[in-house]
């Protein structure tokens, strides 16, 4: 005896396919490329030549040979009337899926616009992160003024030094000399000199016999 199954089951189940259902199947998508052929070359010139060509051809043969669609040739207006029904909701499928492509595209520009308007963003943050964390770093610019500065300083003390040895009078130099102490300790440096020159003397002359 079969289960019986749950219609809760039943429907949360999808039903298999029948393989005794003989039904048309067809992709969207292939149906939408062939709508896409057939609207754009009937958009082109050649499809406009030939159609006036044919056109032409059918009206000459009617009036010249043998009759088959006489005037007001109704055979030939319902043949376009029928070229017509058709190719209008080609094309309009055709518009749609330009417009679900066009949609599509716009969408991504969007989002490319989006992550690029945060990429300059961020991009920005950094440089002026950057930017104050350089601000008080020394730079070769900075090196090569305090450079300048320093050698003006050192050239301007040279220039007022040379400038004061040429004001200051020759006869201050020398009462500055002697004044030094270095050459204050010179005479007694030689006065002593002089007295180990003495002693040395009397310790050579001999003892005069008594």
């Amino acid at each position: 005896m079969a289960r019986r199954r749950d219609p809760a089951q039943r429907l949360a189940t999808p039903a298999a396919a029948d393989p005794r259902r003989i039904s048309p199947s067809f992709s969207p998508d292939t149906f939408g490329r062939f709508a896409e052929g057939v609207a754009r070359y009937l958009g082109t010139a050649r499809f406009l030549i030939i159609q006036t060509i044919v056109i032409i051809l059918w009206i000459a043969w009617n009036e010249i040979f043998t009759p088959f669609d006489e005037y007001p040739y109704i055979l030939l207006t319902l043949a376009l009337s029928m070229q017509a029904s058709y190719a209008a909701p080609l094309i309009l499928l055709a518009q749609n899926r330009q417009e679900d492509r066009d949609r599509e595209a716009l969408e991504r520009d969007r989002d490319e616009a989006r992550r690029t308007q945060q990429d300059t963003e961020y991009l920005a943050r950094e440089l002026a992160s950057i930017r104050i964390a350089l601000a008080d770093v020394v730079t070769s610019d900075d090196l090569e003024r305090t450079l300048e500065r320093v050698l003006d300083s050192s050239g301007s003390r040279k220039k007022t030094k040379k400038k004061k040895r040429l004001e200051d009078p020759p006869g201050s130099d020398s009462a500055g000399a002697g004044a030094d102490p270095d050459d204050g300790d010179a005479p007694d440096d030689a006065a002593d000199g002089d007295l180990d020159d003495a002693d040395l003397d009397d310790a050579e002359e001999p003892a005069s016999p008594s």
